[in-house]
């Protein structure tokens, strides 16, 4: 009967752990450029903030994978890697992304 109750806890916590994944972004998952609007691109900068250089615009559908994020001011940047051209890699702000 314990084990029992032990998998049903263990169930329970992994599926919470699980529900708040999208929340933040995990390492090596890929995300998809969204929300910008048609005439415009999410600016893909050397470093998380907006007084970076812009290395290039990424339009929406553009994926990328995320291997981390930080907080800077007010935006949460996320360092990032185009899925096509790995060797591309910048900061975005989270908040274009969705979980592909």
């Amino acid at each position: 009967m314990r084990k029992v109750i032990f998998a049903v806890l263990a169930a329970a916590v992994v599926g919470t752990l699980g529900a708040a994944a999208p929340a933040t972004a995990g390492p090596g998952r890929y995300y998809e450029v969204t929300g910008v609007d048609e005439d415009d691109m999410l600016k893909m900068r050397a470093g998380p903030g907006i007084g970076y250089r812009v290395i290039v615009g990424l339009p929406n559908g553009t994926l990328l994978r995320v291997y981390s994020c930080e907080q800077s001011g007010g935006t949460r940047w996320c360092k990032v890697a185009l899925k096509q051209a790995r060797g591309l890699e910048g900061y975005v702000s989270w908040a274009y992304l969705r979980e592909n």
